[in-house]
């Protein structure tokens, strides 16, 4: 009987906490703002506790689901396409907040740009899992150097979503999706040089998309130097750099900070780590980086312990893509990176995003029952159980 390997405890009690204590944030630093605004202090509290209890049920369902049945033509073509469709569909519509970022149902909203992540995963996993053939019983990994068959078919449609979002223009989520693709390619075994090109490449349109974008370029600069125009551009930076310092060790409590008292813009997304560290203080802030630190590391385990290479790839691009989030929240909350969105989507969606702990059990039940059958070049049914797959091979 194949063996069961039980879903990590420390990764699914990490998650858990880290939605406890978010709940309990965004009510503390939108109560005000959500009283004066809509009448009610828990309007905010109770959309991100609708996100946590949807997320919840389809991570629990999703954990009884095998995600071998992701690995299906008709399953990626489809989410890839639909995708591609939502991404254009939003030029089609109003703009909301100068941008074209969302699809609104009345109450409702949908961005398109959010679900270009697990697609883009979806496919990467599955595109690069396909090349791995006769190479992969030597090294491994997809046989990466194939231009013609391996990276151009693998990095247009990535090209494509980028420009799509761009085009919204939402120029941190197209990065989030670059870095995700980046790290699914560096696991599949693509050799350093071809990042290297790829930046390079990359580095002109960065450079005109920040610095000759007005609203990026103040950005930038209030980035660079927040003191330069601190009633203007450089307000928001110096408000959060206030409520960081105000917190001191242990933080002026729970409920009691002022920054957000319509200092910081969108307190309960934008700015919700500069909340923390100005009520929970550096031992609060310290324990939330600490928790997703945890969350990071037991994912990056999971996805390495797992043999079969889709899975491989799929739980290394959910798990950056579950990284990215919060460290941009905390590098901008502490004024290490310029300004950058975020909604409350990112709960529904890491929730979603957790399952890839129990990829482990289904991959160790495969590989269990498979090492109980009969070897085609061993007739006496037994396998070198001492074969090992070396890693990836990064050398340019």
């Amino acid at each position: 009987m194949a063996k069961r390997v039980s879903v990590d405890r420390w990764l699914f009690t990490v998650t858990l906490l880290l939605v406890f204590v978010g709940l309990v944030m965004v009510f503390s630093a939108s109560a005000v703002m959500a009283k004066e605004r809509f009448g009610s202090a828990s309007t905010f509290l109770l959309k991100q506790l609708a996100c946590a209890v949807a997320g919840l049920i389809v991570m629990l369902l999703a954990m009884r689901f095998d995600y071998r049945r992701y690995k299906h033509p008709a399953v990626v073509f489809s989410t890839l396409g639909i995708t591609t469709l939502l991404l254009i569909a939003v030029f089609l519509l109003d703009r909301s907040h100068n941008t074209h970022r969302w699809i609104r149902f009345g109450v409702f909203s949908l961005q398109p740009s959010e679900f270009a992540k697990p697609a883009l995963i979806l496919f990467l996993a599955f595109f690069l899992e396909s090349r791995f053939k006769s190479l992969s019983s030597t090294s491994g990994f997809a046989n990466t150097d194939d231009l013609r068959n391996t990276l151009l078919p693998a990095a247009v449609p990535t090209f494509v979503f980028l420009v799509l979002i761009v085009l919204q223009p939402d120029l941190g989520t197209a990065i989030a999706c670059a870095g995700i693709a980046a790290s699914i390619f560096y696991v599949a075994g693509l050799r350093l040089r071809y990042f290297g090109y790829s930046l390079l490449a990359a580095m002109l349109p960065l450079y005109y998309l920040l610095f000759h974008v007005s609203w990026r370029r103040d950005r930038m600069l209030a980035f660079l130097n927040p003191f330069a125009d601190p009633q203007g551009r450089g307000f928001h930076m110096i408000q959060s750099l206030i409520a960081v310092s105000t917190g001191g060790l242990t933080g002026v409590g729970l409920m009691e900070g002022k920054q957000k008292l319509f200092y910081l813009p969108e307190p309960h997304t934008d700015f919700i780590f500069a909340v923390i560290s100005e009520e929970l203080g550096l031992i609060g802030a310290i324990l939330v980086v600490a928790l997703f630190t945890v969350f990071l590391v037991r994912g990056v385990r999971a996805a390495l312990k797992i043999e079969d290479p889709f899975g491989r790839l799929l739980a290394t691009g959910i798990t950056c893509m579950s990284a990215c989030k919060p460290s941009s929240t905390s590098a901008l909350s502490s004024v290490c990176c310029p300004r950058k969105a975020s909604r409350c989507r990112s709960c529904l969606m890491g929730l979603v995003h957790f399952r890839h702990a129990a990829l482990r059990r289904r991959t160790s039940q495969h590989l269990q029952a498979d090492r109980m059958k009969p070897h085609a070049s061993d007739p006496g049914g037994r396998r070198n159980r001492r074969t090992r797959h070396p890693g990836p091979s990064h050398c340019p």
